[in-house]
């Protein structure tokens, strides 16, 4: 149990816990009815628990948002657990497979190197759930509180140590994992566990414990000078530190986390700290030691405050590493020296460490999908087909890389690729393969504005207006949201697009080109058809001021944030003085209205009495205190803003 949950000695009672705790220690296998409710063939959805138990295997109930209007069509979404986004030619079929048999004929690659089938209805989940099973993946763990899919950089150009660093990923991915035996029940016998028997009743996960975690729970693995995780945005990163070919260890970061919620302050991307050293034999206890303590100390009460990089930002990082080092036994030392220098893919055919060849393969948004002169998927089932010893390994930008190719098969994936419109050099304009986005509408539930389906025609618009200005060829990484939830890591982009409500964005902009540096807000809202009017002068003087060389989110943070900070200040300044002059006349009212009311009891004999106690009986009702006369009421207290809970 958190110690956020339990009360202090001077709180009358203990602060209450989310709906969410209250289900997880009312049924801690996490079974929920699933099982029974899939088994009836009158059911099209789950119960509104059975959904929160849901997403702990791997899935999430939505539904298709383009056609409420004539009633809610539920469907699935599901996600695999594919640690470290590696899968034989065999795997990718038997996906490719699925998605057309029970999904609506698309793969959809996330930022954290797995893939998600979208339209699939409920009896359809249990089917495919084990399909996926039976290829040697899982969706155990895909979603929920606990440790999701754990990613590790993909590209093997620069060190024979990545294998390692791969293996170190598997190995993270079983310790971690939970060890509640309804999921083998639900998926693979189709077995309704009964929840009144006291093993289920009193199940208590070894590493989790009865309640699992407060909130979500990311792990990644990198290898430096390539950041293509955005290791600095996870819960737990390891930083592998290499001398050659030979693995030293990691460097190890705490606290990350890019979900925040509008309106609300409290909530707010943040940069994983950096907390020391370990050797690579010391990864799975640095690892559970650092779970345990959000399972120990994260804040059960209020899911928007659940997060590990709350813990980490109020009791600090050298904290952190001194219960780390007291749960662990002292496994971190110093940290190393390190650097970043990219977050991109690799794109094109490249060569390995080993002598064999890749192929990183450029997806718009992610969405493997068959279209008009570019049937991507098909050309991907054919290669998996033809090819079945090639490795497919999904990037944490939304791309696939086709791997362990040797140089007599490079013409012939050539060939077929080129009969499907899939290109191999020149893939995508620059600023579309340096763009991400979520997938948001029609199927994600909390999407304010569209993100999948808007980013690639506004930035269409965004390299026209750089063509006109002179920055044609410019790279810029742009990211777009359906929300603030932050799932395709805008916080950390050059441009950013975070939906507000439909067809209006809050602007961000700043972030780097290594992923080390979170961006700030530029505008709170700009309607999309006024992209170009908002950024054109931007752009000009980006143009105009920028240092030789200087990218555009290291011109906004030296040129534009100051800009921004002034005019905060200022604004911050006349917000205060408006409120006092306010605050004034408020009370110059109240004086006012108590002189009127003195004058009248003193022009009435004997009314005074009667007055004062009126006055106060009244002002008991409404719940004040008795004031002396002329004393100013207490101001209303605004509500906040409502905000979606964090995906």
């Amino acid at each position: 149990m958190s110690t956020a949950t339990t009360a202090s000695p001077a709180s009358p009672e203990a602060p209450k816990l989310s709906k969410n705790e209250l289900l997880k220690d009312a049924v801690p296998t996490l079974a929920g009815n699933l099982a029974a409710t899939m088994a009836d063939p009158t059911a099209d959805r789950f119960s509104e628990d059975d959904t929160q138990f849901l997403k702990f295997h791997g899935a999430y109930q939505q539904d298709d948002r383009d056609l409420r209007k004539t009633g809610k069509k539920f469907m699935m979404m599901i996600r695999a657990r594919i640690p470290g986004g590696v899968m034989t030619a065999s795997q990718w079929q038997v996906f490719d497979e699925l998605s057309t048999q029970y999904g609506n004929n698309t793969m959809r690659l996330t930022t954290r190197q797995s893939i998600q089938f979208h339209g699939v209805l409920l009896h359809g989940l249990g089917p495919l759930v084990k399909r996926i099973n039976d290829s040697l993946l899982s969706t155990l763990a895909a979603c929920g509180d606990v440790n999701r899919n754990i990613t590790a950089s993909p590209t093997p150009a620069t060190t024979r140590a990545r294998e390692i660093v791969y293996r170190d990923s598997v190995r993270l991915a079983e310790a971690l994992a939970p060890q509640t035996k309804a999921y083998h029940s639900i998926w693979i016998d189709g077995v309704q566990l009964d929840l009144d028997d006291p093993e289920n009743k009193n199940f208590v996960d070894p590493l989790y414990g009865k309640h699992y975690l407060p909130r979500k729970f990311k792990t990644s693995l990198v290898i430096p000078p390539v950041n293509d995780m955005d290791v600095l945005t996870n819960d737990l990163g390891f930083i592998a530190i290499t001398e050659g070919d030979t693995l030293l260890g990691y460097n190890v970061v705490v606290g990350g986390g890019m979900g925040r919620s509008h309106g609300q302050v409290q909530t707010f991307p943040r940069l994983a700290s950096l907390i020391g050293f370990t050797k690579p034999e010391g990864v799975i206890e640095v690892a559970k030691a650092v779970l345990t303590i959000h399972r120990d100390y994260g804040d059960r009460t209020n899911r928007k405050h659940a997060r590990l990089k709350y813990v980490v930002q109020e009791k600090g990082a050298e904290w952190v590493t001194a219960e780390v080092n007291r749960r662990t036994g002292g496994l971190l030392g110093e940290a190393r020296p390190y650097e970043f220098t990219t977050t991109a893919d690799l794109y094109g055919w490249n060569r390995a460490v080993d002598g064999s060849l890749f192929l990183t393969l450029y997806v718009q948004t992610g969405r493997i999908k068959d279209s008009e002169g570019h049937t991507l998927k098909t050309a991907l089932r054919q290669v998996a087909e033809q090819f079945p010893h090639i490795e497919f390994r999904l990037s944490g930008n939304q791309n696939v890389i086709l791997a362990n190719i040797p140089e007599g098969d490079r013409a012939a994936i050539d060939a077929l690729l080129a009969t499907h419109g899939v290109k191999t050099e020149n893939q995508a304009p620059i600023l579309h393969a340096a763009s991400m986005a979520c997938p948001s509408l029609p199927t994600c539930g909390l999407a304010l504005a569209e993100s999948e389906r808007m980013l690639p025609g506004l930035i269409d618009r965004i390299a026209r207006l750089g063509g006109e200005l002179g920055l044609g060829g410019e790279e810029i990484i742009i990211r777009s949201t359906g929300c603030p939830n932050g799932c395709a890591r805008p916080y950390m982009a050059e441009l950013a697009f975070v939906g507000k409500a439909p067809g209006r964005y809050q602007v961000w902009i700043g972030g780097n080109a290594s992923g080390t540096r979170l961006n700030r807000v530029f505008k709170e809202m700009i309607k999309e058809a006024d992209v170009e009017t908002e950024l054109g002068p931007l752009f000009a003087r980006w143009k105009a001021e920028r240092v030789a060389g200087e990218r555009f989110g290291d011109f906004a943070a030296r040129v534009i944030w100051p800009e921004l900070e002034v005019a905060a200040a200022a604004a911050a300044v006349e917000k205060a003085k408006a409120d006092a002059e306010k605050a004034a006349a408020l009370a110059a009212r109240e004086q006012a209205k108590a002189s009127t009311t003195t004058s009248a009891g003193a022009s009435s004999p004997g009314a005074t009495s009667t007055t004062s106690t009126a006055s106060t009986a009244s002002a008991a009702t409404e719940g004040e205190s008795a004031a002396p006369s002329g004393a100013p009421r207490s101001a209303p207290v605004a509500k906040p803003e409502p905000a979606l809970v964090e995906a």
